[in-house]
């Protein structure tokens, strides 16, 4: 067996396989469990998918930024982590690369994504 099979092997039962398929340019809700002294509590973090990255499926990661008040705020978040409760989508945005970091720079109008629906109705035909 090789290495690279063998590290498989063995990350495979860490790998938690309710997780959705978090793509970049997607709005995300993540829960993070945060232990505080002897108190377990659930954080939202609100924000837009800005990056993709990992080398295997255990070490996925995402990097979620949002505005808090004048400032913007980025968290990297391991997909697989045992702290992370659940991962909700609430909106995908078109985008065309692995990271898009450029938004960082944008401001306003430019800034803006264009959002793809996949659930839209369809209308009705006139016969």
């Amino acid at each position: 067996m090789t290495n690279f099979g063998l590290v498989q092997k063995i990350q495979s039962e860490f790998i938690v396989d309710w997780r959705p398929e978090i793509r970049t340019g997607m709005e995300v809700e993540v829960y993070q469990k945060i232990n505080e002294w002897n108190k377990v509590r659930i954080q939202r973090f609100k924000g837009i998918v800005i990056k993709t990255a990992w080398k295997t499926s255990l070490e996925k990661t995402i990097t979620v930024r949002r505005k808090v008040g004048a400032f913007w705020v980025e968290k990297i978040f391991p997909i697989h982590s045992p702290n992370i409760e659940k991962i909700e989508i609430l909106r995908q945005f078109k985008v065309r690369r692995k990271s898009i970091k450029f938004i960082r720079d944008l401001t306003w109008k430019a800034a803006r994504l264009k959002e793809v629906r996949n659930n839209t109705p369809k209308k009705a035909s006139k016969k």
